[in-house]
């Protein structure tokens, strides 16, 4: 470790993320090292249309690309590994995470073909990296609802900081491997400066339950279920893909996987160790019609209603293998991300219209349990840590907020808590922290192959014409005399149905005929402001008619 200078200062700041999730790029930097915590993705809001995923802007990476070190990654969920492949297109670092955790991101590599040229480090919990001169890291376990979850310790010259990744405290872990609160309360004793930790569930008192309790009520419902079961959860909840299979095999049922990324998943831990499946327990997809209803269990996709997930399509009966029969049980072992409600609502109306006996958190709340930890578990990890500055991280700004208080409650000095923006820096020199601006920071959106060519404006018009359409104006106009030689021509999507409105579409034909020539007697023939003017003149007609604002698109041409 390299002594502390006059100059370096600490700087810890978030890249990209908002929402539910959080902020799931974090980067402590001290003088010329930068070290990054996990790398993530997000899914669109409702107002992106269009939009596959977002991932964090790394301009600022880019730009000081010499001094980042490498990506420390806490666990393998989606919200901190999906965003890698588009990450390291572009920076191309070590990265460094536990085993599952690394195989998942490899799995991820290789679709990209990013797998051969990216340097993978096998870290576990007692490893111990030095990234540049000035930083080292170190580790601890947690429990989450996946495997191989770790907190990050990195020691600086200003001092510790510490980031907690997601995390509870379950004292009957599914897989045996408790939380290390030895080693979180020897972190605290040797002193943290900055405590970085999960406020997803900063607004609910008490603890969360144990996962094991989620194992109990599965199989209760398969014992009395006369017929097939169906489970869907997320994919990377490993522990409680393992429930579902100590479940079956317990009720004396076969499991069989539907959903690319739930195939993918149990692949991964099953081979690497972190999924226990007895020999002869999993059958294939078109072997469930040739067994018995009641030895059979589906573990598939759709606990968020997605609309190309397996259980939304058995839900419509567009599945290709798998259809809902009267008198199926339907599990939906997850709670519904802020935002996917009404798609969850949506798919259980559906399920319940076939005859299925629906299974969901509102009406059972035994059949999940969060993996976040709640007020005392979160009053504990600030306890074990006892950290000087504290920065609530994940979840919404009230989680935040509640987190912070909980804080203040603990002894954290008020002055010493910062919520922070995304790209807002936190700047700690020689034992004082203070607000020291921004970087350049926020989210890139990804539509197909474009990354980042969606922005705001393209977000704007897809918005405009999902609401009201589009009518494009098309006019040819004489190069000599600027008379009109064709047209008007109107063409309507999304705006009004031609043959019925006919004599709407007259009028504007009209109006737009009339502003032409009114601006030609006057001598206006820039196109630009042809096209305002038809632009202005139209948009006023359609709307008193109609009370919409379709995008108007005007088209010039001269012969």
């Amino acid at each position: 470790m390299s002594k502390k200078t006059n100059n370096d200062k600490l700087m810890i700041f978030a890249l990209g993320g908002v929402g539910e999730i959080g902020k799931n790029m974090y980067v402590v930097q001290y003088g010329n090292d930068i070290v990054v915590v996990d790398s993530g993705l997000k899914f669109p809001e409702e107002d992106m249309l269009g939009i596959d995923i977002v991932i964090p802007d790394i301009s600022y990476l880019t730009e000081n690309r010499d001094k980042v070190r490498g990506i420390v990654l806490t666990h393998g969920h989606e919200d901190h590994i999906g965003g890698l492949p588009y990450v390291l297109k572009h920076l191309n670092v070590p990265v460094y995470g536990t085993k599952l955790t690394l195989g998942l991101v490899e799995n991820k590599l290789k679709e990209a073909n990013l797998l051969g040229e990216t340097k993978r480090i096998l870290i576990n919990a007692d490893s111990e990296i030095k990234l540049g001169s000035s930083l080292k890291v170190t580790f601890f376990k947690t429990n989450h609802s996946i495997p191989d979850s770790v907190g990050v310790c990195i020691d600086t010259p200003e001092g510790a900081v510490v980031h907690t990744g997601d995390f509870k405290f379950d004292h009957t872990p599914v897989n045996g491997q408790y939380a290390d609160l030895q080693r979180m309360a020897e972190i605290g004793a040797r002193g943290v400066l900055a405590l970085l930790s999960d406020s997803t569930n900063a607004e609910k008192p008490g603890f969360t339950p144990s996962e094991k309790s989620v194992g109990i009520v599965l199989e209760d419902i398969f014992r009395k279920s006369r017929q097939r079961v169906v489970v869907a959860t997320f994919a990377s909840n490993v522990h409680r893909i393992q429930q579902v299979i100590n479940a079956a095999e317990a009720t004396g049922r076969k499991v069989t996987v539907i959903g690319r990324s739930m195939v993918n998943v149990v692949g991964i831990a099953s081979d690497l160790g972190y999924l226990e499946i007895p020999d002869g327990m999993l059958i294939e997809p078109e072997e469930v019609g040739k067994m018995s209803a009641d030895r059979v269990v589906i573990l598939c996709t759709g606990s968020q209603g997605e609309p190309m997930s397996a259980l939304t399509r058995m839900a419509r009966s567009t599945h290709r293998k798998v259809d809902i029969l009267p008198g199926d049980s339907v599990i939906i072992a997850a709670t519904p991300v802020p935002g996917n409600e009404k798609y969850v609502g949506r798919t259980i109306d559906e399920l319940f219209r076939l005859g299925a006996n629906v299974y969901y958190s509102a009406a059972n709340p035994g059949i999940h349990v969060s993996g976040h930890g709640s007020q005392e578990e979160l009053k504990l990890m600030l306890n074990l840590m006892k950290p000087k500055f504290f920065l609530p991280i994940h979840g919404e700004f009230r989680m935040q907020r509640r987190h912070a208080l909980l804080a203040e409650g603990v002894g954290v000095e008020p002055e010493n808590i910062f919520i922070t923006d995304i790209g807002e820096v936190i700047e700690i020199q020689n034992g004082g922290a203070r607000r020291a601006g921004k970087v350049t920071a926020g989210n890139v959106l990804i539509d197909g192959l474009g990354v980042g060519d969606v922005g705001n404006i393209v977000l704007r018009d897809r918005k405009l014409l999902s609401q009201d359409g589009i009518l494009v104006v098309v006019v040819t106009l004489s190069k000599q005399d600027g008379t009109i030689k064709s047209g008007p021509d109107i063409i309507s999507r999304g705006f009004v149905y031609v043959r019925e409105s006919e004599g709407l579409l007259d009028e504007a034909n009209r109006i737009v005929s009339s502003t032409l020539h009114k601006l030609m007697s006057e001598n206006v023939n820039e196109w630009a402001s042809l096209k305002t003017n038809v632009k202005d003149a139209l948009g006023r007609f359609l709307y008193e008619q109609t009370r919409r604002r379709p995008m108007i698109l005007p088209i010039i041409m001269e012969v």
